[in-house]
């Protein structure tokens, strides 16, 4: 057993990292041109603040021929922001490593215009692009191309780099024989060209005289696909086969034909790789450091699996995107203070033709550092500056009083439900989506610590807002949204899903609430295609009920392609029993039947209904706002968006209100 604290130092090739938490390699899309900019210096250098204890810089590409999304940097072009991080990250202890790779065959050749490179000419599983067979020029140049960034990463004053043979790299491919059909030596030994580059790279690292620089590699060791993938016992003999040619290792899984698998969303429990890390370390028998990548998102959790053996240090990227302070924390004796990771890929996947900079829900100051100013750390003490009354308990109405109580204003938070949360409760109350509640409770405990006063089960109604007026009180309206219109007539139950889920909330559970609507089939109505029509679909399966999921779209929630989801909710539907109507519009519902009708050719025809649950869009609730069009408002009682928007806004209207109450002070 490892036993060794998670906060406390880790040496890696005679070098030391103040904790054994590794914020790991991702795409954030806050490249200028192809270079490691400003942006991704004070990105990471957020993340030194807050203790983490190893940080790996987004993957740069170590030849011309790779250019896989957009924004990728490229080892040629990153050497001036490399040295930038190291200097911004240097006075807090941290070890900062390049990502080094290639995506080969899982790259995109719309930017660089030229072929895709790859072991075998076998069609990408997304992009459906056949690459071209690298013959040995081809290999020769990239066994350069990585020792050449590997030179670059030295001059820049980097403490070592990691080779990426994970998601998204040729040299999984090479290592599998999903995509390795080669009959020459490199198929004959598909490790080969993995252990060139690792010695080509301690070359380039070692080339101008200094020693101790780490080679970290990041690994498949299962691509969930037996019948000719990568297996755990391929990737443990892989694991054995490098082990002296490197100084950590990070253990995945996922190949092309299942990116989501390596970053899942919030459907797949924390801890995902435990036992496959587990067996990688314990097959190394201690030769070599190994890292547990698994959405690994608790401290506790992560302490459990250094106790445990399963591995010597753990990478926490999403949870430390969500909360930079999470090592300090720990040291602080704190972690209720720690702001939840949701899972939930809305914000931290961005490999997307949008090109949106990562972030998160909860802390939308994530991927701007250099724009958005801190709130946490311009808490004051002291007399109170001025009374505030804010309006509406959901994410934005919390944040917004939280930050406020931060600025040092005397906070109440009114809110017309039982408890607070708003439409965030609902959410989490779909299918699948438990792990959206978990920022709850953590707004709860903060509004206490800074002394909020919150009263619930109460509504805000136009005298009071008069009235707080009157009394000099600042008003901040978060008062969310209210179900749209709906383009179709019924004479059936039609329920939001947000008055379903509620409905659930109220009887205990799905089931019950389903006892209370009439017997029959359930349409779900998702003329949006996120993951609340797929969600509630699931939810009602779940409880044995016949449900149809109607859906505009050429495949159910279309949306979730953004987060990683599109083809497990799919397969989940599919398992669960759902019926898809897919291209199809809801026209009415009458006798006990829907009604629908095709996108393209106006054909009509009915389905069985009994219920309707809407999962439509929504409106503001306005109705404070449209007597007070002076005041501030924040989140859905704009317009109906994400927990993202409402916290950035409510942060925002937070630090205007606080410069007018400094101005007039």
């Amino acid at each position: 057993m490892s036993g060794a604290s998670l906060v406390r130092p880790v040496v890696l090739r005679g070098r030391t990292a103040p904790s054994r938490v590794l914020f790991g390699p991702h795409e954030t899309n806050l490249a200028r041109d192809r270079e490691i900019s400003d942006r991704h210096v004070g990105y990471y250098a957020r993340r030194a603040a807050g203790g983490t204890g190893v940080i790996v810089t987004e993957v740069a590409s170590v030849h011309d021929s790779d250019w896989p999304y957009e924004r990728a940097p490229r080892a040629a072009d990153a050497v001036p922001g490399w040295a930038a991080v190291v200097d911004a990250c240097r006075p807090h202890g941290t070890l900062v490593l390049a990502g080094l790779g290639h995506a080969g065959a899982q790259g995109s050749s719309a930017y660089g215009q030229q072929a895709l490179w790859g072991p075998s000419g076998v069609a990408d599983a997304a992009s459906r692009e056949v690459p071209m067979e690298m013959e040995q020029p081809e290999i020769d140049e990239l066994v350069s191309g990585f020792s050449a960034a590997a030179v670059l990463a030295a001059q820049a004053g980097l403490d070592g780099v990691e080779i990426n043979a994970g998601q998204h790299s040729i040299l999984r491919q090479f290592l599998s024989g999903l995509t390795n059909r080669r009959a020459d030596a490199y198929g004959e030994d598909r490790a080969r060209l993995l252990r060139e580059v690792l010695a080509a790279v301690r070359s380039g690292l070692d080339r101008d005289g200094t020693d101790g620089r780490v080679l970290g590699l990041r690994l498949c060791a299962d691509e969930l696909a037996p019948w000719a993938g990568i297996t755990p016992e391929q990737g443990v003999a892989t694991a054995l086969a490098v082990a002296g040619a490197i100084d950590y290792l990070v253990v995945v899984r996922g190949s092309g034909m299942s990116v989501f698998a390596t970053r899942p969303d919030l459907h797949v429990s924390p801890g995902f790789n435990r036992s496959l890390c587990g067996a990688v370390r314990s097959a190394l028998g201690g030769a070599v450091p190994v890292v547990l990548q698994a959405s690994v998102v608790d401290p506790v959790f992560a302490q459990a699996a250094l106790d445990e053996g399963i591995a010597d240090l753990v990478e926490m990227t999403r949870s430390q995107i969500a909360e930079p302070d999470l090592v300090a924390h720990v040291r602080a004796g704190t972690p209720e203070r720690i702001r939840p990771c949701t899972l939930s890929n809305q914000h931290s996947i961005v490999r997307d033709p949008r090109n949106p900079i990562v972030s998160d829900e909860a802390e939308p100051r994530a991927g701007h550092e250099t724009e958005d100013p801190p709130c946490d750390s311009r808490t004051r003490t002291g007399p109170a500056r001025r009374s505030v009354l804010v309006v509406g308990g959901g994410p934005g109405g919390m944040e917004a009083a939280r930050v406020l109580a931060l600025l040092g204003h005397r906070v109440r938070l009114m809110e017309r439900a039982d408890r607070l949360g708003g439409a965030l409760l609902l959410a989490a109350a779909v299918g699948g989506r438990e792990r959206m509640g978990v920022l709850v409770p953590w707004w709860e405990r903060e509004l206490i610590r800074l002394g909020v006063e919150v009263e619930t089960g109460v509504e805000a109604d136009v005298p009071g807002l008069d009235a707080a007026e009157r009394a000099g009180t600042g008003v901040l309206l978060a008062t969310g949204s209210r179900p749209g219109p709906r383009p179709y007539t019924s004479d059936v139950p039609v329920l939001s899903a947000a008055e379903f889920e509620a409905g659930v909330l109220a009887a205990g559970s799905t089931e019950a609430a389903l006892d209370r609507l009439p017997a029959g089939d359930v349409v779900v109505h998702d003329p949006i295609g996120d993951w609340t029509g797929v969600g509630v679909a699931e939810q009602v399966a779940a409880a044995r009920r016949r449900v149809t999921i109607v859906t505009r779209d050429a495949v159910a929630g279309v949306q979730l392609s953004r987060t990683g989801d599109l083809v497990p909710a799919n397969t989940r539907l599919q398992r669960a029993g759902v019926v898809r109507e897919l291209y199809s519009l809801l026209r009415g519902v009458h006798g006990g039947c829907a009604v629908l009708e095709h996108v393209w050719t106006g054909e009509r025809r009915e389905i069985d209904c009994a219920v309707v649950i809407d999962c439509g869009h929504r409106l503001p609730e306005d109705e404070l706002w449209a007597a007070h069009p002076e005041l501030p408002r924040v989140g859905d009682c704009i317009a109906p968006r994400t927990v993202y928007e409402a916290v950035l806004e409510a942060r925002r209207a937070a630090a205007e209100f606080d410069a007018v109450a400094q101005a007039v002070a």
